[in-house]
């Protein structure tokens, strides 16, 4: 451990010595590039120096023990510093964890109204306000990129991005069917129903994740539907783009322009191929994906919202909350701090 350590601390520090050099600073993407890696290893540095700071503490303690005035007070030091020093060493495990290199990267996230017609379409409505309340809550950006609305509300089909610091590490383990089970607004003699909406979360891909040729596209172009009055796009704005070999589609029409659709549409591509080739890499490791908390299958059902009860329950680690109200207005945190700390005592256990 103080190995790996001492490796990350002198990356640190040469890092921050390239940092104030004008010929870097310069350099924008070269910046932002060391800025980046910096930061990914900046809890480890931190840590690191409290060690170091700790360990000299102890020793300085254990010279005092023999001293006739300050030995007791040295005593109680040294047992409040091991106490101080193991609770490190367990953080610094954890920091030392192998961390997804997605984990810093923005998201793309599909929700989709699944069985249960109208109420599935309205429950994936009620996940996307979720989901946005949340944003807000840390601060990140989110920016819809085609939706289709449902005549008694909600949606069949919705896609956003979510931009800011650490998205992906947050909203990953969200992948999988969502249940619902309440009292439909569609319902007459009050009879609770379960309904399903699945939720897909894609890590952002970069130019240099995915390779996309021209000759594999076909891009056809079409009349926006809006919400009518002045907000009806008069124009062939809208972009539709397939991927010939993997037979992928997306849309966007959000945008005004033709060619800010377009490039919205290339983002989406490039996550969706990205993503495809991830799902596949981790089909050839065997068991990996099957030893995660989730395996981000829209088929798995990971968690169940029950109305009447006020409870939610995430089936994939047995975590249950009686503040549904709460949840559905954005408050995850406790949700996914469970999440997280289960992902990491699996890995700590060399699962």
């Amino acid at each position: 451990m103080k190995e790996r350590l001492e490796v990350i601390e002198e990356r640190y520090n040469e890092l921050a010595a390239e940092l104030s050099k004008p010929e870097v600073l310069s350099d924008i993407k070269k910046t932002l590039e060391l800025t980046k890696e910096q930061a990914s290893l900046k809890d480890a540095y931190e840590a690191y120096q409290k060690y170091k700071q700790i360990t000299s503490d102890l020793a300085e303690a254990n010279e005092l023990v023999k001293d006739s005035e300050l030995g007791e007070f040295a005593k109680e030091e040294i047992t409040r510093l091991n106490e101080e020093l193991a609770e490190l060493e367990a953080n610094i495990e954890i920091i030392l964890l192998p961390k997804d290199p997605n984990d810093d990267k923005n998201v793309i996230v599909e929700i989709r109204g699944a069985a249960g017609g109208d109420e599935a379409n309205i429950f994936a409505g009620d996940l996307y306000r979720m989901y946005s309340k949340y944003a807000e809550k840390e601060g990140w950006k989110l920016e819809v990129l085609s939706e289709e609305h449902s005549d008694m509300g909600g949606f069949p089909l919705v896609e956003f991005m979510v931009k800011g610091d650490s998205v992906y590490s947050k909203l990953k383990y969200e992948s999988g069917a969502h249940r619902v089970q309440r009292v439909p607004v569609t319902e007459t003699q009050g009879r609770v129903h379960t309904s399903t909406a699945t939720v897909v979360v894609m890590p952002e891909a970069e130019d240099v994740d995915v390779e996309i040729k021209p000759g594999d596209l076909r891009i056809d172009v079409y009349r926006s539907t809006g919400a009518g009055g002045q907000c009806v796009n008069t124009t062939d704005s809208a972009v539709r783009i397939t991927h010939m070999p993997s037979g992928i589609v997306v849309t966007c029409q959000n945008e005004r322009s033709q060619l800010q659709n377009k490039e919205k549409c290339m983002q989406m591509l490039r996550t969706r191929l990205y993503e495809e080739e991830r799902r596949k890499q981790e089909e050839e490791l065997g068991n990996e994906r099957r030893n995660k908390i989730g395996t981000g299958d829209r088929s798995e059902k990971i968690r169940t919202y029950n109305y009447p009860q006020n409870r939610v329950t995430d089936h994939r680690i047995g975590y249950t909350t009686k503040n549904l109200d709460r949840v559905m207005e954005g408050n995850l945190e406790d949700i996914i701090t469970a999440l997280i700390t289960e992902d990491q005592n699996r890995k700590l256990r060399g699962e």
